[in-house]
C-alpha cells in the first residue's frame, strides 16, 4: 500500500473527537480506527505492540545494527476536530493544480480559491488532495500517521539504511487538549519523540501558546419587563460588560507570530443566568499570567459593581510552552534540521499559535518537537494536502533514523 492509498484509507474513518463524553477515546470510531491500525503494524511485522483501553495505540521498529543508539519515537494523533464533520469523508485529487480556483461543490458553490487562501498558489504544479466542500479532510492529523507507517515500511524494505529502535505512537482526543493526558512516556520509554502534527512544508516547531480556559458565570435578577426598574438585572447586560472591559484588538482576528489573545468561543444565556467561555493564550509565560490575573481583576470589578456573587471565574490551565523543555535538550531540533536539509525540505522554525500533544509530553519529561505534516486550512471544509509535501514528510522521518544511528 503506497503513502497516498494508506492515506485516502485512513480518512474514511469517522474520529471526530467529543468534548461532551468524559471517555478516552472521547468517541467509538477513534478506537476502531486503533483496532484497525493496529492490525496493520502486526501485518507489517512490527514489535511490542500494545493498544490500551483508553486507545494509545504503540508499537516498535527493532534496530538493525547492534550499537547502542537513542530511542526515538514518532507520534500523530487519531482524532479529527470537532469543529467539523469527518464523516463520510470524499476526498479527491487534483493533479497538478494550475493556480486557479478548485470547485469542491457545484451544487453549494464551495470553492477552494488562491483569492481567499493565497497558499494555493505555493503548491502549482503539485498534487492536491482535498474535501467535496462538505467535511474537513483529515489531514490532521492522519496525514501524520500515513508518514510516520510509510517511513516504517520504507525503513524495513531498505535494510542498508541503518537505524536504532524506533517506537511509534498514535494517540486520541488530541484535537479537545486530551491527547497527552494518558499518555504513558514511561511505557514508550524513548529518549525523545517528534510529533507528526505541523502543517507547511518545513515547519519545526518547539514553542507554542501557553493556553488556559476561562469561563465565567453571571447572575441576573428577572422582574416583569413592566415593573423592572431599580430591580432586574440582566445577566446578559452584565455579560456584554465584562466582554467589553477586556482589550477588543486582543483577539484572535487581530493578532499573529507572538501575540498573545483573549478568544471568546461560546456564550449562552438569559435574563436570569449568562455563561460566557474563553480561552486564553500568549507564547510569554509572564504575560500568560497577567492575561490570567486580568480576568481575575475584572471578575472582582464586575461583583464590585452589581453586588458579590453577580459573577463566579472559572480558570484552568491546560498546557504550557515547550520551549523551556526543548532548549535543554537542542540536539533533537539540530537532527530534525539536518534531516529535512538531507531530505531537500527548507527547515522554518515558528512558533505554533496553538498547542500540540508534544507540549503536554515535553512537560512529562519526553522532549517532543513538531514537524510537519503537510496538511493545510485544517478543521474546516477548506482542507487540503499536497502528496508531494506529504512525501517530504515521510522522507523527513527516515533521514532523522538514519541521523540518529550515526
Amino acid at each position: 500500500m503506497s503513502l497516498v492509498e494508506r492515506f485516502l484509507k485512513y480518512v474514511s474513518f469517522d474520529t471526530q473527537s467529543s468534548e461532551e463524553t468524559g471517555l478516552t477515546p472521547s468517541t467509538p470510531g477513534q478506537m476502531t480506527f486503533a483496532e484497525y491500525l493496529k492490525s496493520e503494524l502486526e501485518s507489517l511485522g512490527l514489535e511490542e505492540i500494545s493498544l490500551d483501553e483508553n486507545g494509545y495505540l504503540f508499537a516498535t521498529l527493532p534496530a538493525n545494527v547492534d550499537k547502542e543508539l537513542p530511542v526515538v519515537g514518532f507520534i500523530a494523533h487519531m482524532d479529527t476536530s470537532p469543529d467539523m464533520s469527518g464523516k463520510d469523508v470524499k476526498p479527491r485529487t487534483v493533479t497538478n493544480y494550475d493556480g486557479t480556483d478548485i470547485v469542491l461543490c457545484t451544487e453549494e458553490n464551495i470553492v477552494l480559491s488562491p483569492s481567499r487562501f493565497p497558499e494555493l498558489l505555493d503548491h502549482k504544479g503539485e498534487d492536491l488532495i482535498v474535501t467535496d466542500g462538505k467535511t474537513l479532510l483529515g489531514a490532521d492529523d492522519k496525514a501524520g500517521i500515513a508518514e510516520i507507517v510509510s517511513a516504517v515500511v520504507y525503513l524495513q524494505q531498505h535494510p542498508e539504511i541503518k537505524h536504532g529502535k524506533i517506537r511509534i505512537g498514535f494517540n486520541p482526543d488530541e484535537e479537545i487538549g486530551l491527547g497527552a493526558h494518558k499518555f504513558d512516556v514511561e511505557k514508550f520509554g524513548c529518549d525523545w519523540a517528534y510529533t507528526m502534527d505541523g502543517g507547511e512544508v518545513g515547519e519545526l516547531e518547539f514553542e507554542n501558546f501557553n493556553a488556559a480556559s476561562a469561563k465565567i458565570v453571571f447572575k441576573g435578577r428577572n422582574v416583569h419587563p413592566g415593573y423592572a426598574k431599580n430591580k432586574m438585572l440582566n445577566s446578559l447586560h452584565v455579560a456584554n460588560r465584562f466582554i467589553s472591559l477586556l482589550p477588543e484588538n486582543e483577539t484572535p482576528e487581530h493578532t499573529e507570530g507572538y501575540e498573545g489573545f483573549y478568544h471568546l468561543i461560546g456564550m449562552n444565556g438569559e435574563v436570569e443566568q449568562t455563561t460566557v467561555s474563553y480561552i486564553i493564550r500568549d507564547h510569554d509565560r509572564v504575560r500568560f499570567e497577567q492575561r490570567k490575573q486580568r480576568m481575575e481583576r475584572l471578575t472582582a470589578f464586575i461583583n464590585a459593581e452589581y453586588g458579590e456573587g453577580t459573577a463566579a471565574l472559572e480558570l484552568h490551565d491546560q498546557y504550557y510552552n515547550m520551549r523551556e523543555k526543548i532548549e535543554p535538550v537542542m540536539h533533537v531540533i539540530d537532527i530534525a534540521f539536518e534531516a529535512m536539509k538531507a531530505a531537500g525540505v527548507e527547515p522554518h522554525v515558528k512558533a505554533i499559535r496553538g498547542g500540540t500533544d508534544g507540549a503536554q509530553l515535553s512537560f512529562k519529561g519526553l522532549p517532543c518537537p513538531n514537524i510537519f505534516a503537510g496538511g493545510l486550512n485544517f478543521h474546516g471544509r477548506f482542507e487540503f494536502v499536497p502528496i508531494q509535501s506529504m512525501e517530504k514528510a515521510m522522507n523527513v522521518i527516515v533521514k532523522i533514523a538514519e541521523i540518529v544511528a550515526k
